[in-house]
This record gives C-alpha cells, sequence and structure tokens, in this order.
C-alpha cells in the first residue's frame, strides 16, 4: 500500500480552488508509527511515546483551534474489518470532522497555534487518508 502523510501541493492548490463559504465534511483515516519519530532536539523525543499518544498530545494541542473556527468532530469509529479494499489497509484512528466553511478549515491550518501542534501529527501519522466530502442529507437509502 502507498502511504501518504501530508497533502500534497497540487492537491492544496485544488482545495483550495473549490469553494470556501460552504460547510464540509473531512473524512480522516490515520495509521499511527508504533513509536512515535519526533525530531531528535524536540522535548518529546527522549520519551518514548507510540504513535497514538503522539496523535493524543496533537489532538489536545489542535483543539481548540478547531473549536475557535467552528469545527468539531462529528463522527469517530475503531477499525474491525475491510469488507472491500485492501487487506493491508488498516486504520488506527476514523473520524469526520465538520467545518462551518472550507474556509474556516483553511484558518485552523494556517493558525499559529495548530501549527506548532502539527509536530505531535508528523511523530504519530506513519499513513493517512484526509478526504474532502459535501454534506448531504441524512437518508435510509444508499443513493
Amino acid at each position: 500500500m502507498t502511504q501518504y502523510r501530508d497533502t500534497q501541493r497540487a492537491q492544496f492548490e485544488i482545495f483550495k480552488s473549490l469553494d470556501r463559504n460552504t460547510p464540509i465534511n473531512m473524512l480522516n483515516l490515520v495509521q499511527f508509527f508504533q513509536h512515535a519519530e519526533y525530531p531528535a532536539d524536540h522535548s518529546l523525543a527522549a520519551k518514548g511515546l507510540t504513535g497514538a499518544q503522539a496523535y493524543a498530545h496533537y489532538g489536545t494541542a489542535s483543539g481548540p483551534v478547531l473549536r475557535r473556527v467552528g469545527g468539531e468532530i462529528i463522527w469517530r469509529g475503531g477499525f474491525e474489518v475491510s469488507l472491500i479494499g485492501a487487506d493491508d489497509e488498516r486504520w488506527d484512528t476514523m473520524f469526520i470532522a465538520y467545518y462551518p466553511t472550507a474556509g474556516a478549515f483553511l484558518a485552523m491550518v494556517t493558525d499559529p497555534e495548530y501549527k506548532s501542534a502539527v509536530v505531535h501529527r508528523q511523530a504519530a501519522v506513519m499513513n493517512s487518508r484526509l478526504i474532502r466530502t459535501a454534506p448531504l442529507p441524512s437518508s435510509d437509502i444508499f443513493a
């Protein structure tokens, strides 16, 4: 399986070209490193944290910024088994973050407080997917 940790410039440019004044849901699929990979000079580098523990630091540090821009986690799930998909695609955490506008997401990722929290995400994440979706009404059918 190909691994992805960060947004590529071309993907981010497409994101920025889309409507910024519409609500979005961001589907997050994340696999952690077994052992967090902090830069050697980081204060947590010698603590021996797991990827999950480093990601918890990321959540704690970035949560206030998420709330400040009006975002919230609207769904979280724990991986059990893939019925369709690659056998080696297992996710340690999965969630959907809601943002009142795409502009709010951009405000979050450019916020200095958020930028300082990203070191924990970088140390934690071995592989991830981040997928922008348009909220649709709930339904009792699959279409």
